[in-house]
Formats: structure tokens, sequence, C-alpha cells
């Protein structure tokens, strides 16, 4: 029932006698503390999903250095995360949208760079994308765990953002 639906009950009550001017003030009081303690679990509820949301999108993010570690997790990981947490928040899916973006990207320019190797531009080129390839995870991590949607720049739209 709602709170109103409540007050005006008391209130129906006092107008009839059933209960004193004391009786209705301790009720009154009593239902909008309640009402209050309700709403405050419900905005901490809200902070903690949100924080949770922050937290898989740096995760979704920084997986991606994780190829530095193992080959080719850095690919597999991030992919993963998003898949499985996609549907919880809007958030996370667009943020997973665009490190799959950068992902595919990145293996499109790699094997530019790679035939480019042959002529020796490709060299500098490469080791460029590799410092891109920690910097921009980086800066994605940082600006999604402060609530920020930020699009890898080079970073080509293979995977549409839907905008609601």
């Amino acid at each position: 029932m709602k709170i109103i639906d409540e007050l005006e009950r008391l209130s129906i009550l006092k107008e009839k006698g059933a209960i004193s001017d004391q009786e209705y003030q301790e009720f009154k009081t009593a239902l909008l503390e309640n009402k209050q303690q309700t709403d405050n679990k419900e905005i901490k509820a809200i902070n903690k999903k949100i924080s949770d949301e922050k937290l898989w999108c740096t995760f979704i993010h920084l997986s991606q250095l994780c190829s530095f570690l193992i080959p080719f997790s850095g690919f597999i990981i991030p992919i993963v995360i998003w898949q499985i947490k996609k549907g919880e928040s809007e958030f996370i899916n667009i943020n997973g949208i665009i490190v799959a973006n950068w992902i595919i990207s990145k293996v499109i320019y790699y094997a530019i760079f790679i035939f480019l190797c042959f002529v020796f531009i490709g060299i500098p080129l490469i080791w460029g994308l590799a410092m891109l390839s920690i910097i921009f995870p980086i800066i994605g991590a940082i600006k999604s765990n402060s609530g920020e949607i930020w699009r890898y720049p080079l970073s080509i739209n293979f995977i549409k953002i839907e905008e609601k």
C-alpha cells in the first residue's frame, strides 16, 4: 500500500474518533520514518548497482591487457565478460561494444602493419599500435570507472551502439 493511502486511512480513523490526535501523530511519524528508511535502502541498492556496473566495465577494458600474460586472452576475456554481463546494464553493453570494436580494429591494423613490414614502415606502426593497445584500455578503464563512456580513437564501428 502506498504511503498516501496509509495517511488517508489514518486521517479517516482520526476523524471517526477511532484514534486520538496523539496516536495519529505517532502513527504518521512512524509511517514517514519507515518511508525514509525504505528510500535510503533503495538509494543504497541503486548506488551498489552503479558501482558494480562501473567495476565490470573497468574489468572489460583492463582484461585486454591479459594478452601480455597469456597470448590471445586479451581478445577472448573481454568479449566473454561483455557477453555474460551485457544484459544487466546498458552501460556495460556500450562499454563491451566499444572494446569489441577496438579488438576487431586492432586485429585488422596488425594484419595491415605486418604486411607493411615488407617495406619497413610497418615496424614502427606495429610498435605504435602496441603502445595504443596499452594506453587505450587504461584510459577506457579510468573513464568507465568514473561513469563516462569513452570511444577509442582509431576504432572502426563494426558493432553499432543502439541509442535508446
